[in-house]
C-alpha cells in the first residue's frame, strides 16, 4: 500500500509538471502573432515570432524529460533498480565497509547521468543549433562530459566517504556532523571554483579594453566592492547566449563577462548590467541565499535523521536492503519530490531580489542604459516575452520582460 501512495506522489507532481509546461507553451503560442508593444522599438515581429518556436521547442522536450523522469524515479525505487545495484556491487566489495557504500551511489549517479544524456545532447546539438545559439562541437561536448567526471570523481568520492563514515560512527548525531561538512565543503567549493576548477572549462582573461577597464574600477569603487578583478570568459566557443556573474565569496570574488555579452552592449549597458550584479552584493542577496540553502539543509539532515531510523521508509519506496547509502539516495529522491511545493516561494524571493537589484543600479547607471541592455540580451536569448504567470510563480527566478522593464520605468 505504501508502494502506491509514493507512487501517487510521483504522479502528483508529474501532473503538476506537466500542467505548467503544457501551459506556458499555450500561452507562448498564444500570443505569438503580435508582438507587446512596449518592445516595439526593440524586437521585431519576425524575432518574437522565432523566439516563440525556440521556447515552445524547449518547452516540448521538457515535457519529454519530466516524463522520462518520473519512470526512471520507479524503475530506481519500487522497480528495484537501487536493489539491483546493491547486487551486482555486492559481487565485488565487502557490504559491511564504506567503499560498498560509495560505490552504490555512484554506480547510481552515474546511471542517471547516462539516462539523462540524450536530452542534453538533442537540446544542445538539435535546439540550440537550429536557432543559431550552439557553438559546442561534439569533440567540445565529450571533453567537457570527461571533465565533469574527473572532477566528480576527484570532489564527491571523498566526500561520500566522509559523510558515510559520519552517519556511521557518530550515533545519533550524525546529521550535525554531516550538516557541518557539508557547510564546510560549500564554503571550500565556493572559493576554489573561480580559481581552479572554472577554468578547467573556460578561459578567463582580464579584461583588456582600458577605457572600459576605467569606468568599472571607478563604479567599483564608488560603490565599494573589491574583487579579484574583472574578467572575460570565452562562452562563444559553446554559445551565443550572453551574460554577467559573480563567482567566489571572500577575497576570492571575480566578476565575470561572457565574452558574447561583451560584444553586444555599449560600454555604458555594461555598466548597467554591472550595477545590476553588485547590487545583489550590497543588498546580501548572495549572503541570504546561501544561508536561506543552509537553513533548509539543516532541517532537511533533521527530518532525515528520524526517516532513516524507520525501515518502512525503505520499504515504501521499494528498497529492503537497509544502509546508509540506499537511505542518502532514497533521501535524495524524496526530497527532490518536494522542491516542486517550494518553488513559489524560493522563485519569488528570487525574483523580488532582482527588483531590488535593479532599482539599486540606476542609483549609479542610467536606467535607460539598463533598459536597453536587457532588451538586447532577451532580444539575443530569445528569451520569451509572453509567459504563463503559473510557469513564472513556479520556475522564473528573474522578473518576466515585461514585469521588470515596467518596474524599471517608474523609477527615478
Amino acid at each position: 500500500m505504501n508502494n502506491y501512495i509514493f507512487c501517487l506522489v510521483i504522479f502528483i507532481v508529474l501532473l503538476l509538471k506537466m500542467i505548467l509546461n503544457i501551459l506556458q507553451a499555450w500561452t507562448i503560442k498564444s500570443n505569438n502573432k503580435k508582438l507587446p508593444s512596449m518592445f516595439a522599438n526593440y524586437i521585431t515581429l519576425n524575432e518574437h515570432q522565432t523566439a516563440a518556436k525556440y521556447n515552445i521547442a524547449k518547452l516540448n522536450l521538457n515535457l519529454w524529460q519530466i516524463v522520462f523522469e518520473a519512470i526512471i524515479m520507479i524503475l530506481f525505487t519500487v522497480g528495484g533498480g537501487i536493489e539491483f545495484i546493491n547486487n551486482v556491487v555486492s559481487k565485488y566489495i565487502n557490504t559491511s565497509s564504506l567503499s560498498f557504500g560509495v560505490a552504490v551511489m555512484i554506480l547510481y549517479f552515474l546511471i542517471n547521468a547516462i539516462l539523462n544524456l540524450p536530452f542534453a545532447y538533442i537540446s544542445t546539438f538539435y535546439i540550440e543549433t537550429k536557432y543559431g545559439f550552439n557553438k559546442t562541437t561534439r569533440l567540445l561536448f565529450i571533453v567537457d562530459l570527461l571533465k565533469g567526471l574527473m572532477i566528480g570523481a576527484v570532489v564527491v568520492i571523498p566526500l561520500l566517504y566522509l559523510v558515510l563514515w559520519l552517519m556511521n560512527t557518530m550515533g545519533s548525531s550524525w546529521w550535525l556532523w554531516v550538516f557541518a561538512t557539508i557547510v564546510g565543503f560549500n564554503i571550500l567549493v565556493m572559493m576554489i571554483y573561480p580559481v581552479f576548477i572554472a577554468p578547467i572549462f573556460n578561459k578567463f582573461e582580464p579584461l583588456d579594453d582600458e577605457n572600459l577597464k576605467v569606468k568599472i574600477n571607478k563604479l567599483l569603487n564608488t560603490i565599494g566592492f573589491k574583487s579579484k578583478g574583472v574578467f572575460i570568459m570565452d562562452g562563444s566557443k559553446r554559445s551565443s547566449h550572453g551574460n554577467a556573474y559573480f563567482t567566489g565569496i571572500g577575497s576570492a570574488k571575480r566578476i565575470v563577462f561572457f565574452d558574447t555579452l561583451i560584444k553586444k552592449l555599449t560600454p555604458e549597458q555594461i555598466l548597467a548590467v554591472l550595477a545590476h550584479e553588485l547590487g545583489h552584493f550590497k543588498k546580501k542577496h548572495i549572503i541570504k541565499q546561501i544561508i536561506m540553502n543552509f537553513i533548509i539543509m539543516f532541517i532537511m539532515l533533521f527530518i532525515s535523521s528520524h526517516l532513516l531510523l524507520e525501515p518502512i521508509f525503505y520499504s515504501s519506496l521499494g528498497v529492503t536492503t537497509i544502509n546508509t547509502a540506499n537511505g542518502l539516495l532514497l533521501l535524495m529522491i524524496v526530497f527532490n519530490l518536494v522542491e516542486l511545493p517550494l518553488a513559489p516561494l524560493m522563485s519569488y524571493l528570487s525574483r523580488k531580489n532582482e527588483f531590488e537589484a535593479d532599482e539599486f543600479a540606476i542609483k549609479y547607471t542610467n536606467k535607460n542604459d539598463l533598459i536597453d541592455g536587457l532588451m538586447k540580451l532577451y532580444k539575443d536569448n530569445a528569451s520569451t516575452l509572453t509567459p504563463n504567470k503559473y510557469y513564472v510563480k513556479f520556475y522564473y527566478s528573474h522578473p518576466p520582460a515585461s514585469e521588470r522593464i515596467k518596474a524599471l520605468e517608474l523609477l527615478n
